[in-house]
């Protein structure tokens, strides 16, 4: 009997087979290796499928893969986890590469004072500006975390990880920008929010899809922890090109906080309906902060410079502007985008950022501006260099998802994330808690300060505001070739005013206004 009922568990799968390999010669038509090799050619698409797995799991090196590495993410998990997060042995990274760049240590590193700040907190790391001082808004803004998180929307990123994103900043510190998905109860969780809106002016539209000031001052008068006012133009996944919202991502819950219909798609034009042009752009920035008291910046990837010399033209006549600038990085970002925007549209992030910072230095406004980096900033060694070249604080977008458990799938366009992150799939959700996820933010971005804190003082400085550019070299070729970074890029930092962390410790006790 036994012999016998294998026997028919065979048949069983021989018939299997044979109806797929009918299936796959005589009625389907859209995959010819199927057709041509039924049965087996199915483990084509298979493999195909689970490629990107198996490279990054078993293929690829320590140091091969992209966007991040295998050495990138689990510094990040471990820092989030509060895990070993050293390497032993020195490194496996080419050090001889060119564009690898080196931090100058100092021979003695600056040693920290009795009761000086960082003995009592050794994560404490504030911004050494005031966002809106210059030009006098009502409610100026220092951030208390020099890290935060970057431009994602609820709808782009599930509920559960817009709740654990707010929980965790709050638990840091830091701040935590909308992106421009509108305002969503899963930021109200404590922590301070840079409200940001794009072209589809989400959350703060009328029925036609303009901009509604109205909205906006109702968001910011009912909502207090919003602390700023950002204002994208362009983003580096995809620059000058709308979004798309498909009909069947939107859930009654999107449709209310967004402001858009049920059913249908939602396209965000790829530029402004309130404005056309710079001194339309400056005329929007002053309404939006006289109307709401809060400080206002613009966001965009850099490309074309024309437009930049005529905003900063127009802010040494006027004696306007925005408050702070957010350059991101050519190099995409957590937004979906044709893979020819995400590849050749804009500059990476240090010639972009370059370029803008040297044309402000040209007309003397860098001190006037907060300057915001993001652009695969979120380890320290990279903010030693974005604060070399001049930004004043770092914002972080993937660096932030893997903090709470991205796993890199980069199916973020699919609503399939294996993690429950970048999807609105509600079992998939279910795999994230926010309690512990937000410690885990939390936990990395203190690791972060701490680390960078300690670069810092290796390069003898106390505050990572006093870098230079002559304090970073980078391989031009051989070590001969290697230049300081004033000579890549042909420009010196300006230089940042500050008094010393136990100035601007006793500043954050005073609300961080002066």
């Amino acid at each position: 009997m036994e012999f016998l009922s294998q026997i028919s568990w065979w048949m069983w799968i021989l018939i299997v087979l044979a109806i797929v390999a009918i299936r796959d010669i005589f009625i389907q038509k859209k995959h010819t290796i199927s057709h041509n090799y039924p049965i087996i050619g199915h483990l084509r698409y298979l493999f195909e499928k689970i490629g990107p797995e198996i490279r990054q799991y078993f293929v690829a090196n320590n140091r091969e893969e992209l966007p991040f590495n295998r050495i990138e993410r689990g510094w990040i998990y471990a820092s989030a986890k509060k895990e070993n997060n050293y390497e032993g042995f020195g490194t496996d990274r080419d050090i001889y590469a060119h564009t690898h760049f080196f931090i100058n240590n100092a021979m003695m590193p600056y040693n920290l004072p009795e009761n000086h700040p960082n003995q009592i907190d050794n994560t404490f790391l504030p911004c050494a500006k005031v966002i809106g001082l210059y030009n006098k808004r009502k409610k100026p803004y220092r951030p208390a975390s020099i890290i935060n998180v970057s431009a994602m929307s609820f709808g782009s990123l599930s509920a559960k990880a817009v709740e654990s994103l707010n929980k965790g900043v709050q638990m840091a510190g830091a701040y935590h920008n909308t992106g421009e998905g509108g305002l969503s109860p899963y930021h109200s969780h404590g922590g301070d929010v840079i409200f940001h809106f794009g072209t589809g002016y989400f959350g703060v539209r009328n029925e036609d899809g303009t901009f509604s000031l109205e909205k906006l001052v109702e968001l910011v008068n009912n909502n207090p922890f919003v602390k700023a006012i950002e204002i994208k133009l362009s983003q580096g996944a995809k620059p000058g090109k709308g979004g798309v919202l498909p009909a069947a991502k939107i859930t009654q819950e999107i449709s209310q906080i967004r402001h858009v219909p049920l059913g249908k798609d939602v396209i965000s034009p790829p530029s402004h309906s309130a404005f056309s042009n710079v001194p339309e752009m400056m005329a929007f920035i002053e309404k939006i902060a006289d109307a709401t008291g809060l400080p206002v910046g613009i966001k965009a990837a850099i490309g074309k410079l024309e437009q930049w010399e005529e905003l900063a033209d127009l802010m040494v006549e006027t004696g306007k502007g925005p408050d702070f600038i957010t350059i991101d990085g050519g190099e995409g970002g957590t937004g979906a985008a044709p893979p020819s925007f995400a590849d050749h549209v804009s500059l990476p992030w240090v010639h972009g950022f370059s370029d803008i910072y040297k044309l402000f230095k040209k007309h003397n406004l860098n001190n006037r501006i907060v300057f915001i980096g993001s652009g695969k900033l979120g380890f320290p060694a990279k903010g030693a260099l974005a604060f070399a070249m001049g930004v004043d604080c770092i914002n972080v977008a993937r660096e932030a998802m893997m903090s709470i458990g991205c796993i890199q799938a980069q199916v973020c366009h699919t609503n399939r994330c294996p993690s429950g992150i970048a999807t609105q799939s509600k079992w998939l959700q279910n795999g994230i808690d926010p309690t512990l996820k937000s410690a885990r933010l939390a936990q990395y971005f203190k690791t972060f300060r701490k680390e960078f804190i300690e670069i810092t003082h290796a390069a003898g400085y106390e505050h990572p505001c006093q870098f230079t550019m002559k304090d970073i070299d980078v391989n031009i070729d051989d070590r001969n070739l290697t230049t300081e970074l004033d000579k890549t890029f042909n420009y010196e930092k300006v230089t940042v005013p500050f008094s010393g962390m136990k100035d601007l410790k006793d500043c954050m006790y005073l609300g961080g206004k002066c």
